[in-house]
């Protein structure tokens, strides 16, 4: 009789397994079917346009995996604390390991969300710029995602440090005299975030944007605006790394802004086609203002110039619809072929650079007595070779 007591106290203490593998099996079953819903829901919203829905179950996968996981480990430990007796399981540590997984995963799903919707609407615009959920400018878009982030990570961090034991009253103080010194040791740091800053307010460029400052060797397009360097793309395919605090002290072209592209083109024709002028620069501003792709809303001149050395010159000065470099260059190569169309039309020519010297068909050298005399020697004894020769050749 004692024997059997003995024994079913034995199975009576091994009922805490029993309990921790039925917790182990229900947490692992939750976790599948939460993630089967999951993917079936995404499924199905992936057919709607609407980027937030998308990004909002994506991001949820890893955190409710984990957090049914987590929490089914952390109730199992609860169950087993009793017969384990280990100060590190007491209830008060499986609370704050609670409260700390419950704060880290909601600021892991935030971060992904803002991450993943960031990602969906840059996409969007490159594919309709027009629709109404991409309103914003990726230079914007991408500013408000860093910054939602930051935000995201610091308020995460203020909430879990009163879990751990920090009061954050003692930390603000020790930030007041710590600040100081963190700010005068990081004085180049600080100085590049509010270049950033200033970047994203003034918004003197965008991503995207062809930039070029005068008073440095800078000049591409603009691959990525960070908080604390941008990113240039050269020409030369190559990347070029500003640290923002220099976009405050130097002037910045930004072309991809102009309304309009210039032509700027002088032509010269010759000094005997002069009374053609008239009519040659009035054809070409004919031409110009009847041109389909020259804006002429905007300044049009074309007139006589200057007398150059080797011509007459008269300028042209007009500007085109189109800012696009190709299709600029294109244009221009058109204007240009009609105005030398109109020149040679009108019986007259571009001029070169050309020196002409007047009177040099009066200008007639005095002979030189010594080259005379010396012709006529050999003159003469030219002769005498060629009739030896001949009585030479009768023998």
């Amino acid at each position: 009789m004692e024997d059997l007591t003995t024994f079913f106290n034995s199975i009576r203490e091994l009922s805490w397994g029993i309990d921790l593998f039925a917790i182990v099996t229900l947490t692992l079953l939750v976790r599948y079917v939460a993630l089967r819903v999951l993917k079936t829901l995404s499924r199905h919203l992936e057919k709607t346009e609407n980027v937030w829905d998308d990004a909002v179950f994506e991001a949820s996968h890893g955190p409710i995996s984990w957090f049914i996981l987590i929490y089914g480990l952390l109730w199992a430990i609860d169950i087993s604390a009793g017969y384990v007796g280990l100060e590190l399981f007491s209830p008060q540590n499986l609370n704050n390991i609670r409260q700390l997984t419950f704060i880290v995963l909601i600021m892991v799903f935030l971060v992904r969300f803002i991450s993943l919707a960031e990602q969906r609407l840059l996409r969007k615009l490159r594919e309709d710029p027009d629709s109404d959920q991409t309103r914003i400018d990726p230079t914007t878009l991408h500013a408000l995602a860093k910054l939602l982030r930051l935000s995201v990570v610091i308020s995460a961090a203020l909430i879990a440090m009163p879990t751990v034991g920090i009061e954050i009253t003692a930390l603000l103080a020790f930030g007041g005299v710590g600040g100081l010194a963190v700010g005068l040791a990081a004085q180049d740091l600080l100085s590049n975030f509010f270049g950033g800053l200033t970047i994203y307010l003034d918004r003197p460029f965008a991503i995207g944007d062809w930039i070029r400052s005068p008073d440095r060797e800078i000049e591409g397009t603009v691959e990525s605006i960070g908080w604390r360097l941008t990113v240039v793309r050269t020409f030369d395919k190559r990347p070029l790394y500003i640290p923002n605090s220099i976009f405050t002290k130097l002037a910045l072209e930004n072309p991809s802004r102009m309304t309009n592209r210039r032509i700027y083109e002088t032509f010269g024709i010759r000094y005997q086609d002069a009374g053609k002028m008239s009519e040659i620069v009035e054809d070409v501003k004919k031409m110009l203002r009847e041109h389909k792709e020259i804006d002429t809303s905007q300044t049009l001149i074309v007139n006589f110039n200057s007398c150059a050395p080797s011509s007459l010159d008269f300028f042209v000065y007009t500007f085109t619809k189109t800012t696009n470099w190709i299709r600029f260059h294109e244009i221009k190569q058109d204007v240009l072929m009609k105005i030398v169309e109109i020149v040679l039309g009108h019986g007259a020519d571009l001029a070169f650079p050309t020196t002409t010297i007047d009177g040099i068909g009066r200008i007639t050298p005095e002979p030189d007595p010594v080259m005379i005399e010396e012709g006529s020697t050999v003159a003469e004894t030219g002769s005498a070779t060629q009739q030896e020769f001949n009585e030479k050749t009768a023998r």
